[in-house]
């Protein structure tokens, strides 16, 4: 992972209501902005026009449009939850279900937008927020499929920290590729091929 850019880095964190919803207005603006017009020709004034703000309001919360498309990519990571975990904590059922749930959340958090989805893969860069943003999620997704492996009977993995890393990279990683390019694959195959995949990693199955 590359460093951060202090470049890309707010300028203004908001502290009161008015202030957070002008800059989420500022960032809705910028993902139409950026889907119709493309990210090149994206420029501030077309978002700060979009949003209905001055340009510099605008830079008073982000200094560039690459800080916007990093505070894009933050909101994209934070809204991410593996919503099936705490059922999941409570039934795992069999180790398929317990998987392809996995498959499906991540597929689902990533259905909106997938022209800004690919956008934000390709061309955004790597702000403060977007590195703390990635390594608390990445811990979070990471702790909760641990602990299923912990609990479920038919895992036979030795290394538990290490295949809940390997797990929920291989699923974020191609879910990413799925939802971002046209669909070569169908959800449905996908979501089958990759459960089957994880589970017989898991099971040391043929």
């Amino acid at each position: 992972m590359p460093p951060a850019d202090r470049r890309l880095q707010a300028r203004r964190t908001p502290r009161q209501g008015r202030a957070e919803l002008t800059r989420d207005r500022i960032l809705a603006a910028a993902a139409h902005v950026f889907a119709e017009h493309g990210y090149a020709a994206g420029t501030t004034n077309r978002i700060a026009e979009r949003a209905r703000v001055s340009i510099g309001s605008l830079y008073q919360y982000f200094p560039n449009k690459d800080a916007i498309l990093a505070a894009l990519l933050v909101r994209h990571i934070d809204r991410g939850s593996w919503s099936a975990a705490d059922e999941l904590d409570r039934s795992p059922g069999s180790l398929p279900a317990a998987v392809r749930a996995l498959v499906l959340d991540a597929i689902d958090n990533h259905r909106d937008d997938p022209a800004l989805l690919r956008m934000m893969i390709e061309e955004a860069r790597i702000s403060p927020e977007l590195l703390e943003a990635m390594d608390r999620h990445g811990r979070q997704r990471v702790g909760q499929v641990r602990e299923l492996l912990a609990a479920h009977p038919d895992v036979r993995v030795r290394d538990l920290d290490t295949a809940a890393e390997l797990i929920v990279t291989t699923v974020e990683l191609n879910t990413h590729k799925l939802m971002a390019a046209p669909r070569s694959i169908p959800e449905e195959t996908f979501a089958a091929e990759l459960t089957m995949m994880v589970t017989r990693y898991l099971t040391g199955g043929p």
